[in-house]
């Protein structure tokens, strides 16, 4: 198991968010979206410059900036990132 920010994430891969490292309104924000430790999270589709990135967490798409994505960690089990 690997652990990786969720804005480099390919396409389809998938794992448990490990931490969050932003601060104030951007992480309460990630956090009343359900983007919590421990909670599966799977990436949708990513932006051709990719930003914005969609993902699915707790059976609902949602859709971050890149810069915001970057700030959840991620662990992932094998090679799939």
């Amino acid at each position: 198991m690997s652990v990786v920010k969720l804005a480099d994430m390919k396409v389809g891969a998938s794992g448990v968010v490990e931490a969050l490292a932003g601060h104030g309104n951007i992480q309460h924000r990630l956090v009343d979206m359900g983007v919590v430790k421990g909670t599966h999270i799977t990436v949708v589709k990513v932006a051709p410059l990719g930003d914005p990135v969609e993902i699915k967490v707790k059976g609902t798409e949602l859709a971050l900036r890149k810069n915001e994505a970057a700030m959840i960690s991620v662990a992932v089990e094998g090679g799939r990132q």
